[in-house]
């Protein structure tokens, strides 16, 4: 097999050239992280997991109009998805206070809030990825008043779909990041979803219980992230829920 040209490595997941022009192949890493990097392990089976739901969640929303970066994929741990310019912006949307929200502005995590509201941070790792307004992005051109307007879109129609699925299967949707990515054809440009969807990108908690099935898990020593990613993949269909956790899970065709 021939050796693959590595684009670029970040902290979950490893990006190769695609087998054709304007395509990338997306490996996910079984590293997890938190805080910044500060905090760093391996999960046997995490990145098995995160391909999986990422793809789940990708499809839906490609199924439902909402553009995606995703075309397949193509093993256990890898998709092919298309090449595009990412905005150096990550897209928050909160439903709920939790995390630095509830810090920052003093509500008590788990408060429901009046309204999704959506936050944007600068994308970069040595300044921490801060906190951002629209005006830091008009000012230093990160992205137009009309890429404003179509990430805002995106953000709510994502939110959307993401809580109906999740409430669906006892799943609150606590809040979630994404990336977006510019695409051209031809002179045309457009704004579709990158990176990838799972409970890295995503706080999700059981709506009875209040048990959490994301990264805070592992950033607050909650327990196995392994069990708790495997939970979100039973509701949903991706894993058979006869199952028990397993470090190499199987998908159901």
């Amino acid at each position: 097999m021939a050796r693959r040209t590595k684009i670029y490595e970040g902290k979950a997941k490893i990006l190769y050239e695609g087998p054709e022009p304007g395509t990338i192949v997306q490996y996910f890493k079984d590293d997890a992280t938190a805080f910044n990097a500060e905090k760093k392990d391996v999960i046997e089976g995490k990145g098995v997991l995160n391909n999986l739901l990422s793809e789940y969640f990708m499809k839906g929303l490609n199924q439902i109009g909402v553009p995606t970066h995703f075309m397949k994929r193509l093993n256990m741990r890898e998709q092919l998805v298309r090449q595009v310019e990412i905005v150096p912006l990550e897209i928050i949307v909160r439903n709920y206070a939790a995390g630095t929200m509830s810090k920052r502005l003093g509500i008590e995590e788990g408060t429901q809030l009046p309204r999704p509201i959506v936050e944007y941070c600068y994308k970069d790792d040595k300044l921490g990825d801060p906190l951002v307004t629209e005006e830091h992005i008009a000012a230093f051109g990160w992205a137009s008043q009309q890429d404003m307007e179509d990430i805002l879109s995106l953000a709510l129609r994502v939110n959307d779909f993401m809580s109906g699925v999740m409430f669906g299967v006892g799943i609150k949707l606590v809040d979630f990041k994404i990336e977006v990515g510019r695409v051209y054809d031809g002179d045309f440009q457009r704004l579709i979803i990158a990176d990838e969807i799972s409970p890295d990108s995503c706080r999700l908690w059981d709506i009875e219980t209040g048990q959490k099935l994301d990264k805070d898990v592992f950033r607050r020593d909650l327990g196995s992230l392994t069990d708790a990613y495997t939970e979100v993949a039973k509701r949903l269909g991706v894993m058979p829920k006869s199952s028990t956790p397993m470090t190499k899970p199987t998908l159901i065709n």
